[in-house]
């Protein structure tokens, strides 16, 4: 049987360096991408590539010449810029481990994704636009329509912060919301499906700390966050795998979706720990071989300690094997 070659882009993020190991182990091979050159996957991986920022035009080429030159079967786009672009490679009948086109569209603009929950009967917060002159009672949080991480999020006490946050953003105020702040526990949720709409699994991980990215969380078992997590793939059709970040409303409980990300998160690694394998599983059922794989149960209470890892090789071999600028790689 042809070993299976999967291509992850993003290979400067934090969890790259343990999806590249369980990969290899799992018998595929592995190469990575990015657009920064030090990004230390690219060195982790069978081969490594520089390409275009995924907003750039000539993303899309480059990847596709890069996938069919490799004999790529399988890419997994980490990084949210490049998701609408590596879904057109499904044409070329590479697999697109993300969901639908349409749901990955409505999750990177969070406005009409909280829109879309509200009309589907899923509990989502209160969201204004910015610059709307409808009132919303503080505390309330701040961020960018569109963009990811925790880049420029504000958290809104008073009238007098929100009036400074916008004289200081009074020239991008449309590319801003305002959305409810809910008071609880937060959670990040790995959310396991693919075309045929079934939901595989779901692992919800609450969260201990996060700087940015998830530093330490565990991962809980919790009926309605599993009952909410399907309602959502029912009513939006993922058809792939997201990951819902959401808050236990604190006086009720109930779980409130505030983000989605339509592809892997950083913790997909605690999943794994945890018994629930998404990433080769997933691999397995779009494929053909899932008998290869089957989802079971997962174990709660696995607590994820993320560490850097110093990673040391021969200087020759790092000379020798440097990253391939594939930017020239796109068909004329």
């Amino acid at each position: 049987m042809k070993t299976t070659t999967v291509l992850l882009t993003g290979a400067g993020g934090v969890v790259i360096p343990y999806l590249i190991q369980s990969l290899r182990e799992k018998g595929y091979r592995v190469l990575a991408a990015d657009m920064d050159p030090s990004a230390v996957g690219l060195y982790l991986a069978e081969r490594g590539f520089t390409i275009p920022p995924g907003d750039s035009p000539s993303f899309l080429p480059v990847i596709r010449t890069l996938c069919k030159k490799e004999g790529v079967d399988v890419i997994i786009p980490l990084v949210d810029e490049e998701l609408v672009s590596a879904l057109e490679l499904e044409a070329d009948g590479i697999i697109t481990l993300t969901p639908r086109r349409d749901f990955v569209v409505l999750c990177l603009d969070k406005y009409r994704l909280a829109l879309a929950l509200k009309e589907a009967g899923v509990p989502a917060p209160r969201t204004r636009l910015a610059d709307s002159k409808e009132p919303m009672e503080p505390p309330f949080i701040v961020k960018p329509r569109r963009g990811r991480g925790s880049r420029d999020v504000h958290l809104i006490r008073s009238a007098a912060e929100l009036a400074s946050f916008r004289e200081t953003h009074s020239d991008q105020l449309d590319r801003f919301l305002m959305q409810e702040y809910i008071a609880g526990k937060e959670f990040t949720v790995s959310v396991v499906a693919w075309r045929d709409g079934e939901v595989m699994a779901v692992v919800p991980k609450e969260i201990i700390s996060k700087k940015g990215v998830t530093r330490s969380a565990v991962t809980r078992r919790n009926r309605k966050i599993e009952d909410l997590c399907s309602q959502i793939q029912q009513e939006l059709h993922a058809d792939g795998p997201f990951n819902v970040q959401l808050r236990l409303d604190a006086v009720s409980g109930d779980p409130i979706p505030f983000e989605i990300n339509p592809r892997f998160s950083t913790t997909v690694s605690l999943t794994i720990a945890a018994g629930i394998d998404e990433v080769h599983g997933l691999i397995a059922r779009a494929t053909g071989r899932g008998e290869e794989y089957s989802f079971g149960e997962w174990k709660e209470g696995v607590v994820l300690l993320r560490q850097t890892l110093d990673t040391f090789i021969d200087e020759e071999e790092f000379y020798r094997h440097p990253p391939i600028d594939a930017s020239n790689l796109a068909d004329g």
